[in-house]
């Protein structure tokens, strides 16, 4: 019988309004390395890259997100936010803990954009961005307006989350509601009821729905965010460019965005960077195609 890979907790800190939990691997005094989960996923996206990235002689961290697994909040009367700005400073302030004072930063969906921000508004932490989806900093001015019929129906979720039957939907089963997304957003992906399982346990993290819902809700500019983040939002909202060296990805079976040609995003990249499309991988590239993401990552941390 095989047992399926998975990154126990080897550590936990303070940093900024959560006690963040996280595994970490390699050599203390390797080339440092964060790898962001999205939603809704867990730490175990990187449960085949880690190992490579170790063999490799790299530092290497994934912390659960605010709203996953162990994480947790330090005071009850924090808002449970899951606006950009939030995932940005909580990936900010987990480097400062960690006394990190600049690594690669790889991500996709929710992970990623914390990437991207960090990497656009602090790069001299950021030594190489690895980021699925390219440009992954949302543009809340342009919220309102309408993508394609073909587009607007795969965020079927997104407007869901809007609604009171939403919120109550996602509390009720969780399970079966991230499976679902798993098999739209990733139709090629085979995966098994073992490594499903191995993830959802992440979700029951009791801020998890609530972090969810004002994500979403965020999104579409229909709730207010944290008083505390809106310096950041306020830079974001800038679209500020990226100037790291960077590396990035699109898969031609994502069922969330389709792949765009390097030249689409190429305005929001003015250091070195390249794009590479994927075939078929979906949404969750680094579970789906981890030897190929852990390759770019050494890239950059090879360049650095």
């Amino acid at each position: 019988m095989s047992t399926l890979p998975t990154l126990p907790v080897t550590g936990a800190v303070d940093a900024g309004v959560l006690h963040i939990a996280f595994h970490a691997a390699g050599p203390a005094d390797g080339p440092p390395v964060l790898l962001m989960h999205g939603f809704p996923y867990d730490v175990h996206a990187y449960a085949e890259v880690v190992p490579l990235l170790v063999a490799a002689g790299c530092r290497v961290v994934v912390p659960h997100l605010r709203g996953y697994g162990p994480t947790r909040f330090l005071h009850a009367d924090t808002p449970r936010s899951g606006e950009q700005a939030a995932l940005g400073a909580d990936l900010l302030a987990l480097l400062d803990a960690l006394a990190i004072p600049r690594a690669v930063l790889a991500g996709y969906d929710w992970g990623g954009r914390a990437a991207c921000i960090v990497a656009a508004l602090w790069p001299q932490r950021c030594a190489g961005l690895v980021s699925y989806n390219n440009y992954n900093i949302f543009d809340h001015a342009r919220a309102q307006l309408p993508d394609t019929p073909a587009s607007e129906r795969k965020l079927w979720y997104q407007y869901y989350f809007q609604t009171e039957r939403g919120h109550a939907g996602l509390a009720r089963d969780r399970r079966a509601l991230c499976r679902l997304l798993w098999e739209t957003w990733s139709p090629s992906w085979r995966f098994d009821d073992a490594t499903f399982a191995r993830s959802a346990a992440a979700w029951d993290n009791p801020d998890f729905v609530e972090v969810v819902i004002h994500s979403y809700r965020h999104r579409f500019n229909a709730v207010a965010g944290d008083p505390a983040y809106a310096a950041i939002e306020a830079r974001l909202a800038a679209q500020p460019p990226i100037t790291v060296p960077t590396i990035t990805f699109d898969g031609t079976d994502d069922g969330v965005r389709p792949p765009a040609p390097a030249a689409a995003h190429a305005h929001r990249f003015t250091g070195p960077r390249e794009h590479r499309i994927v075939p078929g991988v979906g949404h969750n590239m680094p579970q789906e195609a981890p030897a190929l993401f852990a390759q770019a990552v050494l890239e950059l941390v090879g360049r650095a």
